[in-house]
């Protein structure tokens, strides 16, 4: 499996931002994945070295569109933490001021 499917995408919320500047980021990750694999992935897609990974099953909320009623899709989360000496992700683009 690659490890960009296992990665699916970046949690961009205002806690996950914060949590940013103590090394730790949020990821969206394949349903399926487990410790090791996200692990694997992030070390080898951002070029860092993870000192632990914490995953969560997140539920689907009900959601309503006049009388109609489903749920939203479950998901998967997993928060990275790198060690001291490993590089920052860069998950925002950098402009350049000129």
């Amino acid at each position: 499996m690659n490890a960009h499917d296992i990665i699916l995408r970046p949690v961009i919320t205002e806690k996950s931002t914060e949590l940013m500047d103590a090394k730790k980021y949020t990821f969206d990750v394949l349903l399926t994945a487990t410790k090791t694999q996200v692990r694997n992935a992030v070390e080898e897609i951002f070029d860092v070295k993870v000192k632990s990974v914490n995953i969560m099953n997140v539920r689907g909320k009900d959601k309503r569109v006049g009388r109609y009623t489903g749920k939203t899709a479950r998901r998967r989360k997993a928060i990275v933490t790198l060690t001291n000496d490993s590089n920052d992700i860069k998950i925002f683009a950098e402009e350049d001021n000129k």
